[in-house]
């Protein structure tokens, strides 16, 4: 099986995504250690790119790239995605997640 790649688009409630970023890069080294887990971070919007669409203060996006599909469906139910679920479930507007595969 290929590659997996994830582009997740976290909104948080106005004026909570300092918070969810600091639970979120809480659960980093835990993701990182996952089995086939390549790439994991989140990244925003480039400061001074004026030239480029924006997705704005409350939004981060999250980028992914696992060994397997396989290896993605094991992490979305691992014991430290519930906790940073629970973490965070009260603190995002919405969430929309795109799983991708090599070209």
């Amino acid at each position: 099986m290929s590659r997996v790649h994830v582009i997740a688009v976290i909104t948080a409630k106005a004026g909570k995504r300092d918070e969810v970023l600091k639970h979120f890069k809480a659960n980093v080294p835990a993701v990182l250690a996952e089995d086939g887990c390549i790439e994991y971070g989140a990244t925003i919007d480039c400061a001074n790119a004026d030239f480029a669409a924006k997705y704005g203060e409350d939004t981060f996006v999250v980028v992914e790239k696992w060994a397997s599909l396989d290896h993605l469906k094991a992490h979305a139910v691992s014991a430290h995605m519930k906790a940073y679920g629970a973490l965070t479930k009260d603190l995002l507007a919405d969430r929309v997640i795109h799983i991708m595969s090599d070209a």
